[in-house]
């Protein structure tokens, strides 16, 4: 595994393409606002060791799926580059996006708990809706997480990688669940990528080091698998 760079890029990838989801799925499960009211500076007081523990959840899930969708982009070299490589830009920079805005939820905590849910929503409203906070670290970014990660499904499943079916639970999970408002619905909706994500991973961890090189793109007479696997495989 660590002895080559094919092994350790491949094991990363298949790792992560397991945790990342987990991570969220589980953040959903323990978040009180799930269960609560949709107002984190009300639900957060129910149980804010929870709170802290759903925040760490998805800024870790939101840091390491645009590295797994990194690593899959290995497979769309020969067919669905373009699009996935749109995709994964985009992911990149939504998820980030996503994972910096966490830090408002020990915000949110504060001003729940020295304030009334209504003076609360006043401030925090006059604090994170400045026009620099809005287009700087939220709009439009915070939505190209889960449409590029939904290109990203489809390149590969164009590339012949991803089965049809797990690029529908992917489209499903981050193109409606983003939508729909936040509650017990979205544990269905972020709950069907674990299993999409879940598989491709598997999928790659079961992989052999042959299986990995053959994706990349040889010109005849100049490179060959063997070639890569030596040199920038």
């Amino acid at each position: 595994m660590f002895k080559s760079t094919t092994g350790f890029r491949r094991w990363v990838t298949g790792l992560l393409l397991i945790v990342s989801p987990v991570l969220q799925f589980v953040a959903v499960v323990v978040d009180p606002g799930t269960w609560g009211d949709i107002r984190e500076s009300v639900s957060y007081q129910d149980n804010p060791a929870l709170a802290q523990l759903q925040s760490a959840l998805y800024h870790w899930s939101w840091m390491l799926l645009p590295v797994a969708l990194i690593g899959v982009l290995h497979f769309a070299r020969k067919r669905g580059a373009v699009l996935a490589h749109i995709g994964g830009s985009m992911a990149v920079i939504g998820f980030l996006s996503l994972s910096c805005l966490l830090l408002v939820d020990p915000v949110e905590w504060y001003l729940g708990r020295h304030n009334t849910p209504e003076q609360a929503a006043v401030i925090f409203d006059e604090i994170f809706n400045l026009p620099g906070v809005v287009f700087g670290f939220q709009m439009p970014w915070l939505f190209f997480g889960p449409i590029g990660a939904g290109l990203v499904a489809i390149a590969l499943w164009r590339a012949k990688f991803a089965p049809l079916w797990t690029t529908i639970l992917i489209l499903l999970g981050w193109w409606v669940g983003f939508v729909l408002e936040y509650g017990p619905i979205t544990l269905l909706t972020w709950g069907v990528p674990v299993i999409a994500f879940g598989y491709w991973g598997v999928k790659v961890l079961r992989m052999s080091e042959a299986e990995w090189i053959s994706y990349y793109p040889t010109a005849p007479g100049v490179t060959t698998p063997d070639s890569y696997a030596n040199t920038t495989a």
